[in-house]
């Protein structure tokens, strides 16, 4: 697929493309590569159970274009039209699935400047930043701090009892159709998962923001507030009445990441 518009800050059409990653499992990773003529890339990364098409990634990408900024929203593995099984855990996976992408790109000569992700795609930012601090400006959009938490609504109250006894537990959507299925060793990988620890090793040169909602019922707003404690060089915005795809927020989502991306370019163009 392509789409040709024209970038603001260049003569140089916008061109949307389909593009496979392949990782380090050797799945194909699908994304669309919102294509300015700059260099300069932004990857999205979406949140659990979702694909690069839901609303924050697809208006994420449409404001960056706007500004002349290129952008990469993709599927992790098992979600969306990327290859391989998906996992209720595998969080440091995902982390590494980014990795393959950010690796990938810069194969080709783009220099990427920011990584931004949305709920399970925020863990997936915070992650890699701890691990492999070699991307400077990162922001989390309704990640979760603490993963012990927040799962009886989607698993069930009695989950734990039953996954002890028949070794998952399938989750349904509110039809009672089945969506996907929770193995004791995804929920364990969830749980051995260390934000707070992540948080603590980001380089205090890595500049990170989190946004909020506070009308989020997915995950609780006071999450941010512990990524605010935690994380070195930090920046908070948290947006009144939001929830958690931010519905009827969009613009002032984009707003604020974009003023935070564009706030790191000036940083580095007076240096």
């Amino acid at each position: 697929m392509s789409a040709n518009r024209r970038s603001p800050n260049q003569n140089h059409p916008v061109i949307q493309q389909r593009k496979v990653v392949i990782n380090s499992h050797g799945e194909k990773l699908v994304g669309i590569l919102h294509d300015t003529g700059s260099k300069e890339l932004v990857i999205l990364c979406h949140g659990i159970h979702s694909s690069k098409e839901r609303i924050p990634m697809v208006n994420l990408a449409a404001a960056l274009e706007k500004e002349g900024i290129s952008a990469f929203r993709f599927d992790f593995a098992g979600n969306g039209e990327s290859e391989g099984s998906f996992q209720y855990g595998n969080y440091r996976r995902e982390a590494d699935d980014l990795r393959d992408v950010v690796q990938h790109f810069r194969g080709v000569n783009h220099a990427i400047t920011t990584i931004v992700g949305h709920s399970k795609g925020g863990n997936a930012v915070v992650l890699y930043a701890a691990k492999y601090k070699d991307v400077h400006t990162v922001v989390n959009i309704s990640g979760r701090f603490d993963l012990r938490i927040g799962m009886e609504g989607r698993l069930g109250k009695d989950f734990l009892q039953r996954i002890k006894q028949d070794g998952f537990v399938d989750v349904k959507n509110k039809r009672g159709k089945f969506q996907y299925r929770v193995t004791e060793e995804s929920l364990m990988d969830r749980l051995t998962t260390d934000v707070q620890g992540a948080c603590k090793s980001i380089n205090q040169n890595c500049r990170v923001l989190t946004v909020h909602g506070t009308r989020d019922k997915m995950v609780p707003v006071e999450d941010a507030f512990k990524f605010n404690k935690f994380i070195p060089n930090h920046k908070l915005c948290i947006i009144e009445g939001a929830d958690h795809e931010y519905t009827s927020h969009q613009d002032e989502l984009a707003f604020i990441v974009l003023d935070f991306i564009k706030g790191d370019r000036n940083i580095h163009s007076r240096l």
